[in-house]
């Protein structure tokens, strides 16, 4: 039996009370992964990308391990969330707009202590000063620096467009805006090099685009080693208190926490490790997220139907944003459908043992956003389902 046919015995067992569609999470997986991510950090701490877990037991499961400290977030209302739910350092990666959640921080102290708001322009200054509503809390404030590498005088950028400032000189001067305006407290730099963290450098079956894409990561993280170096430099001048400097991200954990300047990695879909993550050079994780969808029509020879499945991840649309079809081994899509919104026939030999009412097991594309299809998470250690919690779709909280 190999190791997947065992996985899929265990996960049938441990589930056999339970009806299909339905997602789990081996636990055993889960803490081997969160080891992995420890190991490769060498030291410094883990921050836990909340969008790739999207379920509070498990945050606070990783979160009582040693070598993980703090949350990244994704909205502001999530920030807030969780907060009042007991979390005490959070820090939202991405600008906000949510005027009525920042009237709520700067009211509270115990929030506005707990969470860090990211900027990468005055204007988020202006807006959060507009939205304080006589709130007199001093903000906590990040500023993102934009990773992408840049070749040929910036004709040509790799990497994904996010924060506009792209060099000391520009961070410097907007630390300088920081520091100037009350109300608010400069704390950290973020980068996520998501070029090198997200994006596989060994895709199956493309050796030549493999080649490049690490050709393409080791450029990468030479010029921003060099440069996060330097602004780290510029911003300090400006706020020698800085609490933290994060950066990294699944795939690049190990790099990035070899830059000196560097004082937490981010990371989150390594403790699920979604297919998306299969095509790594760098580290070999442990799939611990699945979901189940039941067999509930035999077409014919060599094809089944399963109930539902059509999860596409987000992302520019691809084959690589689908789920895939797990145990059994041997199972694929049909060509001409797909998986589909309420039902999707699958291809293969396997097929032809499965019985109605029959599980196939899946992995998602991308890692959190499988919670926002269930509304809880069946947890499994060796053959048995020893909990089961509440995913935030569970717990009524929709934030994007």
């Amino acid at each position: 039996m190999t190791a997947r046919a065992a996985d899929r015995a265990r996960y049938d067992r441990a589930t056999a009370h339970l009806d299909a569609p339905l997602a789990i999470v081996d636990l055993d997986a889960f803490d081997a992964n969160a080891d992995d991510l420890v190991r490769r950090a060498a030291g410094k701490p883990v921050r836990i990308a909340s969008k790739s877990v999207r379920c509070r037991a498990l945050l606070e499961r990783v979160l009582s391990r040693d070598g993980f400290q703090g949350i990244m977030s994704f909205t502001l209302a999530e920030s807030l969330w969780l907060a009042r739910s007991g979390f005490e350092d959070v820090l939202l990666a991405y600008p906000s707009a949510d005027r009525s959640g920042f009237a709520e921080l700067a009211a509270d102290p115990k929030l506005a202590a707990a969470v860090t708001v990211m900027i990468d322009d005055v204007a988020h200054l202006d807006l959060i000063d507009a939205a304080r509503d006589g709130g007199r809390e001093e903000v906590r404030v990040c500023l993102e620096l934009d990773t992408a590498l840049k070749l040929l005088g910036g004709r040509v950028r790799v990497g994904a467009r996010r924060s506009p400032l792209h060099s000391p000189a520009q961070l410097a001067e907007l630390a300088r805006a920081v520091a100037r305006r009350p109300g608010f407290r400069l704390v950290g730099i973020m980068a996520y090099e998501g070029h090198v963290a997200g994006v596989g450098d060994s895709v199956a079956g493309r050796p030549l685009r493999s080649r490049a894409v690490r050709l393409m990561q080791a450029a990468a993280r030479r010029e921003l080693a060099e440069r996060r170096a330097a602004v780290v430099r510029a911003v300090r001048a400006v706020a020698p208190d800085l609490e933290f400097v994060n950066g990294g991200g699944t795939g690049s954990v190990q790099h990035t926490a070899a830059e000196d300047a560097v004082t937490e990695i981010a990371a989150g879909s390594g403790l699920y490790v979604p297919r998306l993550f299969d095509n790594y050079t760098s580290f070999t994780g442990r799939p611990a997220a699945l979901f189940a969808q039941p067999v509930v029509r035999r077409p014919g020879v060599g094809v089944v139907t399963v109930l539902g499945g059509g999860y596409p991840a987000s992302g520019a649309a691809g084959p690589d944003r689908l789920p895939v079809p797990y145990l059994p081994e041997g199972l694929k899509y049909d060509p001409q459908e797909g998986p589909g919104e309420v039902q999707t026939p699958l291809l293969g030999s396997p097929a032809d043992d499965l019985l109605i009412g029959d599980k196939v097991w899946f992995r998602h594309a991308k890692a959190g956003e499988l919670c926002e299809r269930f509304d809880s998470l069946h947890l499994i250690e060796g053959d048995a389902v020893t909990a089961t919690v509440p995913t935030y779709r569970g717990e009524g909280q929709t934030f994007l």
